[in-house]
């Protein structure tokens, strides 16, 4: 089980370092900042909520946590 939470957590951390270099390639419009913003927002927050899972105290926070990594 740990080694499935550690490749998780390695997931999704190389998901949010390519969703920033995808956002730091994107012209630097006035269209493309909002839709840059909202990326980076969404495309980041995956890992962090993953990595606060496995701080997760109790069995149902940390099914609370993972509902919100899902959403």
């Amino acid at each position: 089980m740990l080694e499935k939470h550690l490749e998780l957590r390695d997931r999704t951390k190389r998901l949010a370092l390519r969703v920033i270099k995808l956002c730091d390639s994107l012209p630097k419009t006035d269209t493309t900042r909002t839709i840059r913003q909202q990326l980076l927002r969404s495309g980041t927050s995956v890992a962090a909520n993953y990595r606060a899972v496995g701080r997760a105290r109790s069995q149902a926070e940390f099914i609370a946590k993972m509902g919100v990594v899902v959403e």
